[in-house]
């Protein structure tokens, strides 16, 4: 598989990062890091200790990085999810759907990066 061809199975913007990291070494150097960051880890113990600023920060560091790959689809997931999360002190019947969102997003993004490792 190519990174392109992972970049369209994952619904991400290949042309976009390529136009700003250049080469596909560079890209799969930090696309890889997103299978190993901690972030969707602490995201999920976050939210499941309903400690909410602590969840935020963790969907905004997914998000950031989605966005500096031109991971569009979990982007967006993790968008909307950092919206909701921001300035929340109670965990709210909002969050669920979500973070399953996310989850979905995040595992399709993940194993389509392990079938290009």
């Amino acid at each position: 598989m190519t990174v392109k061809e992972c970049y369209a199975l994952i619904g991400a913007d290949y042309d976009n990062v390529l136009s700003r990291l250049r080469t596909d070494e560079r890209i799969t150097k930090f696309l890889f890091k997103v299978a190993e960051d901690k972030s969707y880890e602490l995201l999920c113990d976050s939210l499941k200790t309903q400690n909410m600023p602590e969840a935020f920060r963790a969907a905004h560091t997914i998000k950031g990085v989605c966005m500096n790959l031109s991971l569009t689809k979990l982007y967006a997931s993790a968008e909307r999810l950092t919206e909701a999360l921001r300035g929340r002190t109670e965990y709210g019947d909002d969050i669920p759907p979500l973070f399953e969102q996310l989850k979905s997003d995040y595992e399709s993004t993940v194993n389509g990066i392990r079938m290009l490792q």
